[in-house]
């Protein structure tokens, strides 16, 4: 078999880095700065280290820096002169802002996002799901919740609010905050197209926010919390249907009260819903009108996807230990995860062959470095399978025997 069929030229890393143009990384930089002091480690290259870092999942710069000096020979194909050492790499990630790998992803994002909706989900096409994960640090750099322990020692947090699309599968909005800081502040900085749907949980409750999303054409579904105070003014009536799928009540009520510091009184509708998988009843808030009840809660139930990307995250990307000290360092290890998480997603969406995430993260980890033709190799994975008679396998007058 010839080499040329499944070779290539150019490092896997090289080839996911195909995706960010190097040019316009450079223009960001210049404009914002960025590489004002960093001449020999400029905004692209701290890019690709750290992407070294997140698709190997390095747990220090000293993993880093090691693993790429051992690699000397293949960085020109990287775009980048050498290894950069310890120091300089821990000094870029205290002090070159985190903003501009917010811009990166960005614009990887729009560059790419018409890869990656999904054809088999077209409700999902205006769908936007709000959360928050908290990422537990060991040093108190940003501030932690709740009480500390015993000995007087407290861990501090950083949370990531994220808005994610339901079809894309991806993070469109993200942004960083102390864990302390309440969820609400994220949803005002949320604007939506008119007709999109957004999804959260009870964490978010800002009447004032649901009126300025409603004002703005965007409906919302969330759960409804205990004791609210609200208004009813009648009771929908439920067709059999809707009460077989478990609605128990679909009431159109006015929140608010007069009393209220913003004297806010805003039409919503109330779907109370009884799962049967799980023996519960819940309370869905929505001000959406026309859907029918049990497509309210179907919604809601879609707000496990931004769960299942916070967990796809965490496990395929080094975010329990951090190179750096100082929350400017946590929050580029972060946006270099989510940028590597991007990559991969752009590459799943163009294989014929279908792959779990898990599988191709894993793959990518172990080649990384490696002169294979990535997307030509995970579509047909046996083109490396080597021929019982190879005449390149036999060698003086012996065969080299597989099985099967």
């Amino acid at each position: 078999m010839s080499k040329s069929t499944f070779f290539t030229g150019q490092p896997i890393l090289t080839q996911l880095l195909k995706y960010i143009d190097r040019g316009t990384i450079k223009t960001l930089a210049k404009s914002g700065g960025h590489d004002r002091y960093y001449k020999g480690f400029d905004t692209y290259t701290h890019l690709v280290t750290m992407l070294y870092c997140a698709l190997q999942k390095c747990t220090s710069s000293r993993e880093v820096v090691s693993g790429m000096k051992a690699c000397h020979h293949k960085l020109i194909h990287l775009g980048i002169r050498k290894s950069p050492a310890r120091s300089t790499l821990c000094d870029a990630n205290k002090k070159r802002s985190s903003e501009i790998f917010g811009d990166i992803y960005k614009l990887l994002h729009s560059n790419f996002r018409h890869l990656l909706p999904d054809s088999r989900s077209p409700k999902k096409s205006n769908l936007f799901i709000a959360d928050s994960s908290t990422i537990t640090l060991f040093q108190q750099i940003l501030k932690g919740t709740g009480m500390g322990d015993s000995n007087g020692r407290r861990k501090g947090g950083i949370k990531v609010h994220t808005l994610m699309s339901a079809q894309e599968d991806v993070a469109v909005q993200i942004d960083f905050t102390s864990a302390r800081t309440n969820d609400v502040a994220f949803l005002q900085k949320i604007h939506l197209s008119k007709g999109s749907f957004i999804v959260f949980d009870k964490g978010y409750i800002d009447y004032s926010q649901y009126q300025r999303l409603s004002d703005e054409g965007v409906f919302f579904v969330t759960r409804q919390r205990k004791r609210a105070d609200y208004n009813q003014v009648f009771d929908r009536s439920l067709e059999n249907e809707s009460i077989q799928r478990g609605v128990l009540k679909d009431e159109l009520i006015i929140l608010g009260t007069r009393t209220h510091a913003k004297k806010i009184r805003l039409k919503s509708r109330l779907v109370t819903f009884f799962d049967q998988e799980k023996g519960r009843t819940f309370q869905f808030l929505t001000n959406n009108f026309e859907l029918l009840p049990e497509q309210i809660a179907d919604l809601y139930k879609e707000r496990w996807q931004i769960e299942i990307l916070f967990k796809r995250v965490k496990q395929n990307f080094p975010l329990k230990y951090f190179l750096g000290d100082n929350a400017n360092a946590i929050k580029i290890q972060i946006w270099c995860a989510f940028i590597a998480d991007l990559l991969i997603k752009i590459v799943q969406t163009q294989l014929k062959r279908r792959w779990a995430f898990s599988n191709l993260r894993s793959i990518v980890r172990i080649h990384l470095m490696s002169y294979i033709d990535l997307l030509k190799f995970l579509n047909n994975p046996d083109l490396l399978k080597p021929r019982l008679n190879d005449p390149q396998l036999q060698i003086e007058g012996f065969k080299i025997n597989f099985e099967t």
